[in-house]
């Protein structure tokens, strides 16, 4: 697995952050101001982009980054 995070939208970002952070999905929903819906479609985003399967494995992968995730 390679430890970037290709073509993130700042959005996708900012979610991963919050989520990698602890945050639940409300949490993350409305220190964004979106829904936790909408969380849901962004993390589904990401792992279809990085090819990771589980939130685990991406939370692994966003912590293991020297400044976490970082939109390109």
């Amino acid at each position: 697995m390679s430890l970037t995070l290709p073509h993130l939208s700042p959005r996708e970002c900012e979610t991963l952050h919050y989520i990698a952070q602890g945050c639940t999905y409300g949490q993350a929903a409305r220190r964004m101001g979106i829904s936790a819906r909408t969380i849901d479609t962004y993390l589904r985003r990401i792992r279809a982009k990085t090819g990771v399967r589980c939130l685990a494995e991406l939370v692994r992968l966003s912590l293991s980054l020297p400044s976490g995730p970082v939109a390109q």
